[in-house]
């Protein structure tokens, strides 16, 4: 307690030099947490939208279909699977899917694709499917018709109201084979949706494939991103083995690639912030040493220990180090808070190439306890390391020259 009360007088003896420090200490916090909490708000935005495109946040599959993709490893969801999807607190909406590979049709004109039996209502809740009806209209509940993208639609010459011969291999290998009109025509901000397949109504894809009362998949949103893996272990506990729960994250690994190269690139921008930061830090620390050289000669000469002198000086940086980083975090969190609830819009330059994505063009900030703690743990462990210095100093002091000014 003694040499806590010693290190607390001195840090004040030159107000200056100390609030300059713990200043340093504060801005790096403070840069670090805007910086982290903005990239991780981007990415939260990013999932968001990716996932409701198409994937969702959780899919509900039989054990064997991801590997086989095949309209045989499909199931039905009773009433049972209802109720257990409804006890998991997390999960805000749940849609059902219909989907194999099918041939497409039109004179004399043949292309592949993914043919995807929906609840029209419930999907547009859940991707806003019908936002990207360029041509004609969206799907009512027991259409007969579908939707086709856009790149399918002009590979096989038609239009809204033209009629399509398609021609697939049903449940347990039953012939499937019908004609569909042209509803609309589909148009994504991403491209390689655009080549992906057309959309029908549940119910037709259910007596076109002839699997009544079958899906491929039930496709679920969470109310927070950060709740996916609390959700799937929930409903993976309920339904057991008999189904197969995957995550956005599973079922769409290139984008977990781009998010992580882009967190490997937030790491060096981050460690030369921290680096500078550092540097300034340990200029205060070195200013401080140079000041105090002749007063901490003399009291090693009076008889003082330098083990209790150094002891003395890393409780100075220690309570530095402290203060800027306490400060930091009272500071930034209502800061970060205000922006989470105020996204900063982007300039009309910038928001046409976000818009024509299909990204909202503002820049998002997230607000984790990860977030502050990580920055506050790592400026607050690079003080303690430039600690380090005053004390190899003493240790390594002359006296007779400290006492000189030398």
């Amino acid at each position: 307690m003694l040499y806590l009360k010693l290190a607390w007088k001195n840090i004040w003896r030159n107000r200056r030099r100390t609030i300059i420090t713990v200043a340093a200490v504060l801005f790096a916090v403070l840069l670090s947490t805007f910086s982290s909490s903005m990239q991780e708000g981007t990415y939260v935005k990013m999932i968001d939208n990716m996932v409701k495109f198409y994937s969702g946040y959780l899919q509900v599959h039989h054990p064997d279909y991801w590997t086989s993709r095949s309209i045989n490893d499909t199931y039905t969801p009773g009433d049972s699977m209802a109720e257990t999807i409804k006890s998991v607190p997390e999960i805000v909406l749940s849609v059902p899917r219909l989907e194999s590979f099918t041939l497409i049709s039109s004179g004399e004109e043949t292309r592949g694709c993914a043919l995807i039996g929906i609840d029209p209502e419930n999907e547009d809740r859940l991707t806003g499917l019908s936002r990207w009806v360029m041509e004609g209209s969206y799907l009512t509940a027991g259409d007969n018709g579908l939707l086709l993208a856009i790149n399918l639609a002009r590979n096989l010459g038609v239009e809204t109201g033209d009629t399509l011969l398609l021609i697939s291999q049903g449940y347990h290998g039953a012939s499937a084979s019908a004609l569909m009109p042209v509803r609309g025509i589909l148009r994504f901000p991403a491209p390689q949706l655009n080549s992906f397949g057309a959309y029908i109504d549940i119910r037709n894809a259910s007596g076109f494939f002839d699997a009544t009362g079958r899906v491929t998949s039930l496709v679920m949103m969470v109310e927070d991103y950060h709740l996916v893996k609390q959700a799937k272990q929930k409903l993976q506990l309920l339904l057991g083995d008999s189904y197969l729960v995957k995550t956005w994250d599973e079922m769409q690994p290139d984008l977990v690639k781009m998010i992580e190269g882009d967190r490997a690139g937030a790491v060096i921008m981050k460690g030369i912030l921290y680096l500078v930061v550092g540097f300034g830090i340990m200029g205060t620390i070195i200013m401080m040493i140079s000041e105090r050289k002749k007063e901490m000669g003399v009291m090693v000469a009076l008889g003082m220990k330098k083990h209790r002198l150094q002891r003395i000086l890393f409780m100075e940086s220690l309570i530095i180090g402290m203060l800027g980083v306490v400060s930091g975090i009272i500071l930034s969190f209502p800061m970060v808070l205000v922006l989470m609830n105020h996204p900063i819009p982007l300039p009309e330059s910038m928001a046409k190439a976000y818009e024509s994505f299909g990204i909202e063009p503002v820049i998002f900030f997230g607000m984790t306890p990860g977030i502050f703690i990580n920055q506050a743990i790592t400026v607050f462990g690079i003080t303690l390391v430039i600690a380090l210095y005053p004390m190899w100093n003493i240790r390594k002091m002359n006296v007779i020259k400290a006492i000189r000014g030398k």
